[in-house]
């Protein structure tokens, strides 16, 4: 009886890695996600909700099933974006990842969705029993390293229409079509420019054909011609998580 009670709970276990959106659960060998799907919690995730404060206890994590989560700093009430979760990661990997309790970033909700979250002890109970697990996660802690570092190369190195040409290309690879609900003011914040810059920009590229501006969305015309336009600093985060964790 006990055996056909676990071969039950296994067979639960992965029709629901099946059918989660969530590119790190997917990724996970069936026996870890059997380890952490009990400890799972279905939550929805609101916009301008901060789901990690900056230096707070990080005491739970979130793998975004939909909806978007920026990483940002903070500078005399002043947000900047340098990192940007979707279903494609986990949302307080990396301090947990290297044993730190708290972070100085603030992680709060771009676009609303759904995720799933688990307690930090949970994870890191789990995280003891399998090394394929810690492997995976510092797999993915450093593609997201490797975004940030590509932040910082854009900032410094690109025109303001290439910075804002890669963040559309991020965005749109972590929805669904091709309409990204964008504001102004989350946009001058990804930037880190006012919102007349953000305005001249966004008029540019559609001026370009490259995308088509409307209220509170943007929608993506032409991938290849923005592509065009972030001179490298697009692409290498992307190609790093497709080698270390959809490559095996």
């Amino acid at each position: 009886m006990a055996r056909s009670s676990d071969r039950r709970g296994g067979t639960v276990a992965l029709l629901q890695q099946s059918m989660s959106r969530n590119r790190i659960l997917r990724a996970l060998a069936p026996e870890d996600f059997a380890r952490l799907q009990p400890h799972l919690e279905p939550v929805s995730l609101q916009l301008r909700e901060v789901v990690i404060a900056p230096d707070a206890p990080v005491d739970e994590l979130f793998f975004p099933e939909t909806g978007m989560i920026s990483i940002s700093t903070t500078h005399d009430e002043r947000r900047i974006e340098v990192g940007l979760v979707g279903r494609e990661g986990l949302v307080g990997a990396v301090p947990v990842a290297l044993d730190c309790v708290t972070t100085p970033h603030v992680y709060f909700v771009q676009l609303s969705g759904e995720a799933h979250t688990i307690g930090r002890e949970a994870f890191c109970a789990v995280l003891g029993e399998s090394p394929a697990l810690r492997r995976l996660l510092l797999r993915y802690v450093h593609t997201l390293i490797v975004q940030i570092t590509q932040t910082a190369y854009a900032h410094a190195s690109l025109s303001l229409e290439g910075r804002l040409a890669r963040w559309l290309l991020m965005c749109h690879d972590r929805t669904d079509g091709d309409e990204l609900v964008l504001t102004h003011e989350f946009l001058s914040m990804m930037l880190g420019v006012q919102r007349a810059g953000v305005t001249l920009a966004i008029q540019n590229l559609e001026g370009a054909g490259r995308i088509r501006a409307k209220r509170r969305r943007i929608e993506v015309l032409d991938r290849d011609r923005l592509l065009a336009l972030t001179n490298g600093s697009y692409g290498t985060p992307e190609a790093e998580y497709a080698r270390l964790i959809e490559g095996g």
